[in-house]
């Protein structure tokens, strides 16, 4: 089922997660026992990230240096596969324009067609370490919202190239929103006129990156409206953990954490997760008071202090 045919169905609120790859090397049992802990719950989906290669230098026995190139997190449209199969919850596939071509895009794309998933959240993601030769015969999506409109078009049945025997394939489109701002945007107004360009093109629903502060949620939703977004917003959550964790997030994600709750993590080192704990289950309450249908959960690959937030509404 779709994203948004869960939102239109749903009589109680929803929670969704998302998860991250297992390294490679691995095995998926760790996201099996993951999705076993979260099945109580009755997530409508999970969503699950993808990552481009990256480049790594090796010495070789001779003193020479080696470039690699491979993913560290391998797997994503098995991992989906397996999820979606195995335990009966649909999938959110993250689909990146950076490190792939658009026909790589559009080969996963049928792929996860085969495999009977309908969500993909097109994002445009990190860079790779290096720069990938990208074949003459080969083209690129620059921005998400060219991703978004290769996903449409393969909808409408239209491909890189004419397939013989081929028809259309439809996707529930999902992209991100920046309740702060994209760390790229001179400003919100820019930010916002971006977000559009996403939802005219196609999209049918935003998931938001992590935020700490419900306000820029609420602000971000109202200016949305105002500007003709009017698709469904999904705020998504992080459960802070670890006092290291006060610095990193921040950082990576270029979001604020409010003085009344990193200063309560400050003076209570050994009590972070409670106090993390208790702040999302706090965040949970007024964004279903608010009306939300979803709360999305960012989990990457640990749920314990997430199960303790959502017992609060089972």
């Amino acid at each position: 089922m779709k994203v948004i045919e869960h939102i239109d169905k749903a009589k109680n609120p929803l929670f969704s997660f998302e998860i991250v790859p297992p390294k490679r090397g691995t095995t998926v049992k760790t996201v099996t026992e993951i999705v076993k802990a979260l099945v109580p719950f009755d997530p409508p989906w999970i969503d699950v990230t993808s990552h481009s290669a990256l480049a790594y230098y090796h010495e070789k026995s001779d003193g020479s240096v080696e470039r690699r190139i491979y993913k560290k997190r391998p797997g994503t449209i098995g991992i989906c596969g397996i999820i979606q199969n195995r335990f009966k919850i649909d999938t959110v596939t993250h689909v990146l324009c950076q490190g792939f071509t658009k026909e790589e895009t559009e080969d996963a794309l049928i792929e996860l067609n085969y495999l009977g998933i309908e969500n993909v959240l097109a994002i445009r993601g990190d860079g790779p370490n290096y720069q990938k030769k990208i074949d003459v015969n080969r083209s690129i999506n620059n921005y998400a919202v060219d991703l978004v409109d290769q996903i449409r078009k393969m909808g409408e049945g239209e491909y890189l190239e004419e397939l013989t025997g081929s028809y259309p394939i439809d996707f529930c489109v999902g992209v991100a929103g920046y309740p702060e701002k994209h760390f790229q945007s001179p400003n919100m107004k820019t930010d916002l006129t971006y977000l559009k360009e996403k939802v005219d093109a196609g999209a049918d629903y935003i998931t938001t990156q992590m935020f700490f502060n419900n306000q820029y949620y609420h602000e971000f939703v109202k200016s949305c409206r105002e500007v003709g977004v009017d698709v469904p917003i999904i705020p998504g959550l992080k459960v802070i953990k670890s006092i290291k964790q006060l610095k990193s997030i921040p950082s990576h994600f270029y979001c604020d954490m409010p003085e009344e709750f990193v200063d309560e993590c400050m003076q209570n080192p050994d009590h972070v997760e409670e106090i993390g704990v208790n702040w999302a289950i706090k965040q949970t309450e007024d964004l279903l008071n608010a009306g939300s249908p979803v709360v999305h959960y960012y989990i990457v690959n640990d749920c314990s202090s997430v199960t303790k937030v959502l017992k609060k509404f089972r």
